[in-house]
């Protein structure tokens, strides 16, 4: 497969615009609630973020300790959101599903996205954070319960490490800037399973004084709105 620059190439096409909501097929209840989430790292650039609404009764997308679906790895390693999209539009317990870009596809260090959906038992979302090998951050399942009608409630997100990539944190196979190399894998030395992200350490390309972090990487509020 041709290389495609992440910022001008994959996330260009997004595969979906911010604005494209994709609706389960279920009707669910009448309240709206509105999502909004903050890049609060300091200089990792995010994935446009999929987000859904579901129910309780939704198997979550990962599991801590076992190998990560094809779905999340292609969003932990290139950033893809469609695949885990479709996954998720798929599923009978989601209300609503929907792709959300920044002003400049990616969701920049101190960019806050949101987007409206129908309301639900739970909330799952999905970001590569992406001048890594294979981290993302998400929310996996949280509940929502009553509070959200009462006075809102904040999340704070964490990465985590998709397992599926060796972290060389070498350039040659960092989709993000300012490398812009997606599509090629470090699968030697892979750990195969779902972990909280370690970091980034300086042992090749990346330089921890740009591209480190510290949890959470991401806030995460929901409120009701009106229709």
């Amino acid at each position: 497969m041709s290389r495609i620059p992440f910022v001008s190439g994959l996330l260009a096409l997004a595969l979906v615009p911010a604005s494209m909501l994709i609706p389960s097929t279920r009707v669910g209840p009448k309240d709206r609630y509105e999502i909004s989430i903050t890049n609060v790292t300091r200089g990792q650039i995010m994935s446009p973020f999929v987000v859904a609404t579901h129910d309780r009764r939704m198997t979550p997308v990962f599991t801590l300790g076992h190998a990560a679906s094809d779905e999340l790895v292609k969003l932990a390693e290139d950033g893809l959101p469609g695949p885990l999209m479709k996954q998720l539009q798929d599923n009978g317990h989601v209300r609503e599903v929907a792709v959300v870009t920044g002003k400049a596809g990616p969701i920049m260090p101190g960019e806050t996205v949101k987007v409206r959906l129908r309301a639900g038992d739970s909330l799952s979302l999905f970001s590569m954070l992406v001048t890594t090998n294979d981290a993302f951050t998400a929310l996996n399942g949280v509940s929502l319960g009553k509070s959200v009608k009462r006075e809102g409630l904040e999340f704070h997100a964490s990465a985590y490490d998709a397992g599926s990539e060796a972290n060389n944190e070498m350039g040659a196979f960092i989709p993000g800037p300012p490398f812009g190399n997606a599509f090629k894998r470090a699968t030697n030395g892979a750990e195969g399973f779902v972990h909280v992200h370690a970091g980034i350490h300086g042992i090749a390309d990346l330089v921890p004084a740009k591209h480190d972090w510290r949890n959470p990487v991401a806030v995460v509020t929901v409120h009701r709105v009106k229709h």
